[in-house]
């Protein structure tokens, strides 16, 4: 096989937000296939109509084009293998299920789900496995099917798996796995509202559509046994499968909602980065050695194999992926930090800070925060003060730092608001310069005399330096604070 025969399919269903292990999926699919210089298809399977969710392929073609996953062939692009939606392909399925059908290798089965519940509750009480079905109709004569069309009753057809014998593949992750024919259900390809199950679709759209590799969660390996032997029955090369490891929570369960964020758009909406929520994911089941966590999108692609697939299951961490996203904010340069949080900024500042926001005015923030926030959203929480009025919201009582009641600090921030108009120029050296003197002859501690200036001119106890802070700000809107501070003090 050359690298031009390689096509890998991504075929989320439209029934629900694009789930983080689903995108991973999706994520080491477009890798293998962008190292090979193969084709990278986007196929829908939208065959399940009762569970479609309003709104979920928009969100998961928007999570892709997030990540930069850009696609060959598929929706909105078209292609020579199409139609990409699996609605749009039912005459195709229709044809090699009769195939199936007319070959003796599937059969109708016209059992009610009534009949199906009781089965598997017997089953249930024998203590065999309730997946299994009885093939019940697996060899019905022609008078019983005549007489069960004749009376309208629905069917849907089964595969028949042969009941001995063994079914062995290769899995490229995994190596060579062995199934029993024995232990394989006879599944059903085609539903009775005439739409095709996972099990038939995936297999002819993936014939037609000349998909070299499957590679897909590892909770489809146990499928993977029937797959080939559809393949068999159908006359067909099978491709090469590739089955990956889950992704666990921190407690080592499945992940779920219960562990927080699942949805890449959640990550999205948190102020994540996609170049973070790319690298991350990557590491979700495969390494390069054992100290390398930080690949650009280049070095990721330059670097995948599928020997480096681990075979067990990978935990999902919260914090890394803290960490990591704020490893790439401060690789940003201030002005792409900039343009990126402005519509942060704009969206989750309070309704009466000012807007709209300046890039200009940005720009000056970023240096002062770039190396305190882990994510966009933090920028917020962490400027909010640089777009509020004159008036901030606080407790009078922060003003007091250590060793300073309210009297003591009163006099100091009185002693500022009287020195600091003096300055005709506002800026760090400046600030510095005419402050710092000012404690010594108060005779207070630096801090002393910092930590109410710093409260009083952001409303909090923490913020960036105060001499880079009350710069940005600029001199009338930091004496007003401090004005305003004072009051406050004088009120209490």
């Amino acid at each position: 096989m050359t690298d031009k025969d390689v096509r890998l399919r991504y075929a989320p269903s439209p029934t629900g937000y694009p789930h983080i292990g689903n995108i991973r999926t999706a994520l080491f699919n477009w890798l293998f296939v962008r190292h090979t210089g193969g084709k990278f298809i986007v196929r829908i399977e939208d065959t399940d109509q009762s569970r479609k969710v309003e709104g979920a392929l928009e969100s998961i073609l928007n999570s892709l084009r997030w990540l930069g996953l850009d696609w060959d062939e598929g929706p909105e692009i078209g292609g020579d293998y199409g139609p990409y939606f699996q609605s749009d392909r039912l005459d195709l399925y229709h044809k090699y299920v009769q195939q199936l059908i007319d070959d003796g290798h599937a059969y109708k089965c016209y059992c009610s789900s009534e009949r199906l519940d009781r089965m598997r509750k017997e089953m249930v009480e024998r203590k065999e496995s309730t997946r299994s079905y009885d093939r019940h109709c697996r060899n019905l004569s022609p008078e019983q099917i005549a007489d069960f069309e004749s009376q309208g009753i629905k069917s849907v057809v089964r595969f028949k798996i042969p009941l001995e014998g063994q079914t062995t593949f290769n899995d490229l992750v995994r190596g060579e796995i062995t199934f029993e024919n024995s232990e394989l259900d006879d599944i059903v390809l085609l539903k009775s509202d005439g739409y095709p199950t996972y099990h038939l679709a995936n297999i002819v759209d993936d014939h037609f559509m000349e998909i070299s590799h499957v590679m897909r969660a590892d909770e489809w390996l146990s499928s993977t046994p029937r797959h080939v032997l559809l393949y068999k029955a159908l006359n067909w090369e099978p491709p090469l499968f590739a089955h990956l490891p889950m992704i666990l929570g921190p407690d080592k369960s499945k992940l779920s909602k219960r562990h927080g964020a699942t949805a890449v758009t959640e990550f999205q909406e948190q102020g994540y980065l996609p170049e973070a929520m790319l690298n991350f994911m990557a590491l979700l089941g495969w390494s390069l050695d054992d100290k390398t966590e930080i690949f650009s999108k280049h070095d990721l692609i330059r670097h995948f194999s599928l020997d480096r697939i681990s075979k067990t299951a990978a935990v999902f961490n919260h914090e890394k992926l803290h960490w990591m996203n704020g490893a790439y904010l401060r690789e940003l340069s201030h002005e792409e930090l900039s343009q990126r949080i402005i519509p942060i900024l704009e969206s989750q500042l309070p309704p009466e800070a000012k807007r709209p926001i300046s890039e200009d005015y940005v720009n000056k923030i970023v240096p002062l925060i770039q190396e305190r926030i882990n994510t966009l959203n933090e920028a917020a929480t962490y400027a909010d003060f640089f777009f509020l009025g004159d008036e901030l919201e606080y407790d009078p009582s922060l003003l007091s730092g250590k060793k300073m009641d309210s009297v003591s600090t009163l006099k100091a921030m009185v002693a500022g608001r009287e020195t600091l108009p003096s300055l005709d120029i506002w800026d760090h050296a400046s600030l510095e310069g005419i402050l710092r003197p000012l404690a010594e002859e108060l005779g207070l501690k630096a801090g002393q005399l910092f930590h109410p200036l710093r409260v009083a001119c952001t409303g909090r106890t923490a913020s960036p330096g105060i001499f880079e802070t009350m710069t940005v700000l600029g001199k009338e809107k930091c004496l007003k604070r401090i004005s305003s501070a004072i009051t406050k003090l004088e009120e209490t």
